[in-house]
């Protein structure tokens, strides 16, 4: 049975019988309101406020993400093609870009942060951005400190743009343009979205450690959500449309490294839009992200030189672009999480991972992942999810686990959260590759090929001497 007299009727008692008390000395009295007003202000809720600093950050870093796709990305993957085929990936970039960007705004904002309760999507709830306005506001990771909620919806848009930018690479120079805005439409629809949610909304799966005894993955800036998704999405890709024509007989060497390092280059700079933004706001927290941004990088780009010397005797542009990609691709998850040191041993060792995969394990299975998205991207972004358990201990530099939380039991979230996205992605991305094939079919003509995508798909090529 609740008591009557509680704490809280107790303490209201004393209030009043002080206060009458008083009343007849008026000093004491406006002290005693003064005072009284005061401890009623502690006690209430501190109101959430908007930082102008936060704000200015957040918008320079979500242009920071797209300048990755636009023209970064679309840089890097154009080198490594031949020249009749460097307009027909600026293209699929370019399409990405807008469909996806559309899609989001009219349903993906909702799937992914919609509000809803299942560990799997975020419901209808802000289908066509419902009930979003220039006074709603998101939270960050400090209690009482917020965002304009469309400042979050574009940054996150920025992540659901770059994603399935990255898959074409896995089966550049031989995929239909129709195919590609066929199966970026589902694929983000059904695939995309659905991680996101399970790894950064509250109420996801992979975000309460659901499957991994209550233990959450660390997942600081999209390594399952974006580079293990696109890794295994590239895989199935490059199987379900086949080989390219002429390949082992044909030169199918890049048309310009000078274009894909500016590309590498592009993408190093931004992202860190894409990791010290994560932090959603402009705080010591981000300094870190950015500061393992760096190094982790620096790291995989001289591994990979180092090992391209011993293996082959020369460090190549195109070895040193894809160790940069590598490194950035590892410390994704891990960036906020471990220590700069921590992070040049983690991109030294991804880029070892992703140099066996791209120059052994691609070889003996003879799958043709034509620009290395699964070898560099899916790889890389395994061994940072698994590597981020690792050196977020204190132990080895980083800020420590959750309270309660052993080396052995973060590793295991971390194993269980690359499982569950391989296991969607894999086989939502098969799915999705039969439907586009049964719908427009995959590949052009042999022919068709031969030619070249640029005349073919889009009547213009980028090249006229």
């Amino acid at each position: 049975m609740r008591p009557f007299f509680n704490a809280r009727t107790l303490a209201a008692t004393g209030l009043g019988l002080g206060a009458l008390a008083l009343a007849c000395h008026p000093a004491l009295a406006q002290d005693a309101q003064a005072t009284a007003s005061a401890a009623t202000d502690a006690a209430a809720p501190a109101a959430s406020t908007v930082d102008k600093g936060d704000v200015a950050w957040m918008m320079t870093a979500t242009l920071l993400v797209l300048f990755m796709t636009m023209p970064g990305l679309a840089l890097f993957y154009g080198g490594l093609v031949r020249a009749k085929n460097m307009l027909s990936i600026l293209m699929q970039c370019t399409i990405i870009t807008g469909v996806v960007m559309i899609v989001w705004t009219l349903w993906g904002y909702s799937f992914a942060f919609g509000g809803g309760t299942s560990y799997f999507w975020g419901g209808f709830g802000k289908l066509f951005l419902a009930g979003v306005t220039t006074d709603s506001k998101s939270a960050t990771f400090t209690d009482g400190v917020e965002i304009p909620e469309y400042l979050f919806i574009v940054f996150q848009m920025t992540f659901a743009v770059i994603t399935p930018a990255l898959i074409v690479g896995a089966f550049a120079e031989r995929i239909k343009f129709s195919a590609v805005v066929v199966f970026t439409i589902l694929w983000v629809t059904f695939v995309y979205f659905p991680v996101a949610h399970m790894v950064w909304d509250g109420s996801g799966l992979i975000f309460n450690g659901v499957l991994s005894g209550g233990v959450g993955a660390l997942d600081f800036a999209g390594g399952t959500v974006v580079h293990i998704n696109a890794g295994i999405a590239a895989l199935i890709g490059c199987m379900f449309v086949g080989k390219r024509t002429g390949l082992g007989k044909d030169i199918m060497a890049p048309h310009s490294m000078t274009l894909t390092m500016v590309g590498a280059s592009i993408l190093w700079v931004g992202w860190f839009g894409f990791n010290a933004g994560s932090n959603l706001e402009s705080t010591s927290a981000a300094v870190l992200a950015m500061i393992n941004t760096f190094t982790a990088t620096a790291g995989a780009l001289v591994a990979w030189c180092v090992i391209e010397s011993m293996m082959r005797g020369k460090a190549s542009m195109l070895g040193a672009a894809s160790g940069i990609v590598a490194g950035l691709v590892a410390v994704t998850p891990a960036c906020g999480t471990i220590g700069p040191v921590g992070a040049i041993v983690l991109g030294a060792i991804a880029s070892c991972i992703c140099y066996f995969f791209v120059s052994v394990v691609k070889n003996a299975l003879k799958y043709d992942d034509s620009l290395d998205v699964f070898g560099v991207h899916g790889i890389g972004g395994i061994v940072g999810a698994i590597g981020t358990g690792i050196f977020t201990s204190t132990s080895l530099g980083g800020i420590g686990y959750a309270e309660g939380v052993t080396m052995a039991g973060q590793v295991w979230a971390q194993i269980v959260a690359v499982l569950i996205t391989v296991v969607w992605c894999g086989i939502g991305s098969a799915i999705f590759f039969a439907i586009t094939k049964a719908l427009v079919g995959l590949r052009p003509t042999m022919e068709e090929e031969r030619e070249g995508l640029d005349l073919i798909y889009h009547g213009e090529a980028a090249y006229h001497s």
